[in-house]
């Protein structure tokens, strides 16, 4: 029976315990998690006076395997434990090497692989080791749906609330480049006046500089509205502010749209919660606007609608494309949407 994946709330809530593996490999596509974990590990497994001899960094670039285990036979000194944590782990060459480590490991050591942009073979039997003597966690990239929920969840950790047009902003602007986002919300926080915890799409145009009236969010509602003139002047003010508004942001939204209401054609039921649960929504009320496009969009419609938006970007890349701006990509992009 294969082994239930972990969860970074699981790996957190063991670290707190003082329930330590003796080795952890961090690994995926979304480097936020891995290094939040790393981090962590990093400020609260060792004292400041224990740190000096016992944690150590490592480049996968940098070192070799052989180094590395080397290190991780040696005994702490004057603490419980060791930390080894080596960075840039998809650079190591030979990994396979660390099985012979993993057959007796050191039990006061503590070792940290941070594999980003990529994960290890799963049929791998270095990987099968890991996995039986430590934790083996795939950092996996959020889709655009979750985006919403993870912006609710890092600000209420927080404790911060957010408007949900100005969460929509949020994710729509920034995308799911969870690190920067994370900035981006901590910069919000800091610019809240006293006594304020609420964060508002006011707020974020003024000190992030994405317009409330004319971004990805208010082009979509658009569009599902078929508000054809609303949609013009939304698409004129991005062709003038490119630097904000760049087009492979608007396709990745509008293709994250349209995908979903392509699969929520096919939810069996066609209810908020039959929606919600059909595109793994957190919230119900995000079913609404698919609801709504339902009625406007046919099924055919739907699917000329994704052929065309990956056509624009295809041509935005240069391909079958010599002269055409931007923004008159969009234009007739938002024509065949509407039409």
């Amino acid at each position: 029976m294969a082994k239930q994946e972990i969860s970074i709330e699981e790996i957190i809530r063991n670290l707190k315990n003082r329930q330590y593996a003796p080795i952890y490999y961090l690994m995926g596509d979304e480097s936020y998690y891995i290094d939040k974990i790393a981090d962590y590990m990093a400020d609260t497994i060792l004292t400041p006076e224990e740190r000096e001899f016992n944690q150590m960094i490592f480049y996968g670039g940098d070192t070799d395997i052989e180094t590395i285990i080397n290190a991780a036979k040696r005994f702490p000194m004057m603490s419980k434990y060791q930390l080894l944590i080596v960075k840039e782990a998809q650079g190591l060459k030979n990994i396979d090497k660390l099985s012979y480590y993993l057959k007796k490991v050191q039990p006061s050591t503590i070792l940290v692989f941070c594999h980003k942009n990529g994960c290890l073979d799963r049929r791998k039997k270095v990987t099968l080791e890991i996995e039986r003597n430590g934790v083996l966690y795939e950092s996996k990239r959020l889709k655009e749906s979750q985006l919403p929920a993870f912006i609710t969840n890092y600000l209420k950790r927080k404790r911060v609330d957010i408007e949900p047009k100005a969460c929509e902003l949020m994710a729509g602007f920034v995308g799911s480049d969870l690190s920067r986002m994370s900035s981006e919300l901590d910069k919000l926080i800091l610019t809240l006046p006293k006594g304020m915890n609420r964060i508002t799409s006011e707020q974020i145009e003024r000190n992030i500089g994405i317009s409330k009236d004319f971004n990805n969010f208010e082009l979509k509602n658009a569009l599902i509205e078929k508000d054809v003139f609303k949609a013009n002047q939304i698409i004129k003010y991005f062709e003038e502010n490119p630097k904000n508004n760049p087009l492979q942001m608007t396709l990745a939204v509008l293709f994250n749209f349209f995908s979903n209401l392509m699969l929520a054609y096919y939810a069996p039921q066609k209810t908020e919660a039959g929606i919600a649960i059909q595109l793994g929504l957190r919230n119900q009320w995000q079913s609404r606007e698919y609801m709504l496009a339902m009625k406007k969009f046919s099924g055919v419609k739907v699917m000329q609608i994704i052929a065309a938006i990956r056509q624009c970007d295809a041509k935005s890349k240069g391909v079958g494309n010599s002269s055409i701006t931007n923004g008159e990509l969009l234009k007739e992009l938002v024509y065949t949407i509407l039409h």
